[in-house]
């Protein structure tokens, strides 16, 4: 019997053990070398911890605000597709899970339950994400029935105009049909003989001319706030205020896109500079430990989205896995803040973290 994992490493182990090769890879692989993929984890390692001592600790706050809304811990779960191949019950239990945790799920365009089965399957706040279709008439009825079903933002990914080169997938040959979303709307039946189905399925559906420019459409669509996913510099930052943005995502997709683009912990401060406090800035990207967490709200995250430990937590042990996996990092977040002197989520400030380039600047003094 596979021992109780510790942290949320462990669930990857149990994930691996449990899934088809197929779809360990499909969860687990990045883009083309993976170099993005693995600094997303090792750069948060450059980072330290500079704690403040003889603190008083007897009570400590996790609770966050995010668009208004109280969420008991700064981690939110990232939107990330098909979970009926970790689960056969998929985002359902994903969001029961978000629920009794009390955060806030991001759920994917490319679910494998619909938005309304999702939505009627507990009471929480939910955020929806959005890709762009061709069929401009397609995406404005998914963003009407994700404001119908009581969905609270959208989350617009802008780092897709193409599908990344995720060789695993090209190797395995991976077919993967259901899209539940657009069942009925869109044809998802695409033939190649390219190895994975769904470079094909997602060029051929996404529209690659979206642009800054076309937030003001999405705009008059949808009463909805708007988080805009995928920005990694201070001009694309500079550009999510203009179109009206309610917040940014600062994310790389999880390496799957753009390989060699920068890890996601590396340019938050840039990003949240440039934001100047105007939006709430969040991280999505390489979180493994209460440690990372901590980290990047120190460096002005308002909050992180966590995306594979949730997947290997609901491959291992289904919603229980995922409720496993946020009350993990819940617990070894509270244990930094309390080692690091801070009794609540604005307590965590630039002066409890170094990076690389601050200690090459000290070095220099």
């Amino acid at each position: 019997m596979a021992e109780e994992p510790v942290n949320v490493n462990g669930f990857r182990e149990l994930a691996r053990q449990t899934l088809p090769k197929m779809y360990y890879d499909f969860f687990t692989g990045g883009a083309e070398d993976q170099y993005t993929l693995k600094e997303n984890e090792e750069a948060f390692h450059r980072i330290t911890i500079q704690p403040k001592i003889l603190v008083d600790m007897s009570s400590i706050d996790l609770s966050t605000m995010v668009l208004g809304y109280s969420i008991s811990m700064p981690v939110m779960i990232a939107p990330t597709s098909r979970h009926k191949l970790a689960n056969p019950s998929g985002e359902i239990v994903t969001a029961r899970a978000a629920s009794t945790c009390n955060t806030i799920m991001v759920l994917s365009i490319s679910s494998t339950c619909t938005l309304e089965e999702v939505a009627a399957c507990c009471n929480a706040v939910r955020f929806f994400q959005l890709c762009v279709y061709k069929r401009r008439d397609i995406t404005a009825k998914l963003v009407q029935r994700a404001e119908n079903n009581g969905y609270k933002a959208i989350v617009l990914t802008g780092d897709s105009p193409r599908h990344g080169r995720r060789e695993a997938d090209i190797k395995n040959k991976i077919i993967i049909q259901e899209l539940k979303n657009v069942e009925g709307l869109l044809s998802t039946k695409i033939v190649t003989d390219k190895g994975s189905n769904l470079d094909a399925l997602a060029n051929q559906t996404r529209d690659p001319s979206f642009t800054w420019e076309d937030i003001g459409w999405l705009k008059s669509i949808t009463k909805l706030p708007i988080l805009i996913k995928g920005v990694l510099t201070h001009e694309d930052a500079l550009k999510a205020l203009e179109v009206g943005a309610a917040g940014i995502i600062v994310s790389n997709h999880g390496g799957r896109q753009l390989d060699y683009c920068p890890p996601t912990i590396s340019v938050l401060e840039e990003v949240v500079h440039a934001v100047g406090g105007k939006v709430p800035v969040f991280l999505d990207g390489g979180v493994r430990r209460g440690t990372d967490i901590f980290k990047a709200m120190a460096l002005g995250a308002q909050a992180v989205l966590v995306g594979r430990p949730v997947l290997y937590g609901l491959a291992a042990k289904g919603e229980n896995g995922v409720r496993r996996v946020l009350e993990m990092l819940k617990e070894e977040l509270e244990l930094t803040m309390a080692l690091s002197g801070c009794s609540n989520v604005k307590e965590i400030t630039r002066s409890h973290v170094r990076t690389k380039h601050d200690r090459q600047l000290l070095s220099l003094l």
